[in-house]
């Protein structure tokens, strides 16, 4: 069953990732664990997304990079680490 309520007030989730990454399938499988609706972006099928990533990160040319609402949030270290401190549920709104 779908929670709509809750889906309605979490924040928009973007994550840029391309293929064989580790990091991009840890921070996948860290929002699905948490139910998080996200947005994908695979940067090497879609090379004006990584010019995009490019332009909202101030340059960084590693994935995955991951935004959540209108905050940069970085890559799967900077997720987890966001997690660990008890800060993601509340950044996720949820």
């Amino acid at each position: 069953m779908v929670n709509y309520h809750i889906i309605a007030q979490m924040e928009k989730v973007i994550i840029y990732t391309g293929p064989m990454c580790n990091f991009c399938s840890a921070a996948k499988h860290l929002l699905n664990k948490k139910k998080v609706i996200y947005t994908e972006f695979d940067i090497a099928a879609d090379p004006s997304k990584r010019q995009e990533m490019q332009e909202k990160t101030n340059g960084a040319r590693t994935i995955p990079q991951i935004f959540i609402g209108e905050t940069y949030v970085g890559g799967y270290q900077e997720l987890k680490a966001l997690e660990v401190q008890g800060k993601l549920n509340s950044l996720l709104g949820i």
